[in-house]
């Protein structure tokens, strides 16, 4: 049977933004429904004919469509390292009508709001372990929850996909899914577009919610941006994750890390490592 729905998932500050308006911008341009599929949707939410775009940015799509032979899924996770680094600075100065859940009052954080609460803590360890212990760890869940080795999907990772300049492995991908009504070459065209080395790779084209989410979206930011004694903590407590995504074989990276991060108590100040006697 042909495929004729293309899944596609990410997760928070995993490239979601980049996928959003690569594959919206093109399924609004030829008419392709777009679909927002939760865990609990059921199969009339899908069209009976023709193609279909269907997303979720959690990547928790329900078991029967990823199963069905008409379904292929494209799948995109993060180093957690660089996801807890990007989640925290972005929750410091998100906007609110964007990211509702930032805005709403908690109970557990005494009536302050998600944002309130990170931008009330002190310095820069203090919100990254604010950050690991909330968001980011039902992040990290969701990206542990994916079937990974599927038969319907393909799966990516933002290190790789960033520094794809000729398009290969978008197009690789899209070779494999071979999803009909879904013009390979326009999607590729779209993909750099939208992408840090293609179309927005000057900060002048970046515009409304792109440039409030992206910052530099360089791979490997935690070897610059994360402190040591933080690095220890996030080890203790998702270092297995780690190795289960293949982004570490063990504990050793922290020592990679940084001892300070000079600049790291101002919310918008890029990052500079300064590594004990150096």
């Amino acid at each position: 049977m042909t495929a004729r729905f293309l899944c596609v998932g990410t997760h928070h500050k995993t490239g979601t933004v980049w996928m959003r308006r690569t594959f919206h911008k093109f399924a609004e341009a030829r008419g392709i429904p777009i679909i927002r599929i939760r865990p609990r949707s059921d199969p009339s939410e899908l069209p009976a004919t023709g193609p279909a775009l269907v997303v979720n940015w959690a990547s928790a799509f329900p078991r029967w469509l990823l199963d069905s032979p008409e379904a292929r899924a494209l799948h995109m996770i993060r180093d957690p390292r660089d996801v807890l680094i990007s989640g925290a600075r972005y929750h410091l100065t998100a906007r609110t009508g964007n990211e509702k859940w930032l805005a709403r009052p908690r109970p557990e954080f005494g009536g302050q709001s998600y944002k309130e609460r990170i931008n009330a803590l002190p310095d820069l360890a203090a919100r990254l372990r604010f950050e690991m212990h909330h968001k980011h760890k039902a992040t990290l869940a969701e990206m542990l929850a994916w079937p990974y080795g599927h038969p319907h999907a393909v799966d990516l990772r933002y290190e790789d996909m960033i520094g794809d300049t000729d398009c290969a492995l978008f197009r690789g991908a899209l070779d494999r899914m071979a999803v009909a009504g879904f013009d390979i070459d326009g999607l590729v065209e779209s993909y750099w577009t939208h992408s840090l080395f293609g179309g927005i790779a000057d900060r002048g084209n970046r515009a409304g919610n792109v440039a409030a989410h992206i910052r530099s979206g360089r791979k490997a930011q935690w070897r610059e941006a994360l402190p040591r004694a933080v690095a220890r903590d996030y080890a203790a407590d998702y270092g297995a994750a780690l190795v289960r995504l293949g982004y570490a074989t063990d504990d050793t990276w922290v020592e990679d890390c940084p001892e300070e991060v000079a600049g790291a108590e101002t919310a918008g100040a890029a990052p500079a490592a300064r590594r004990h006697g150096t």
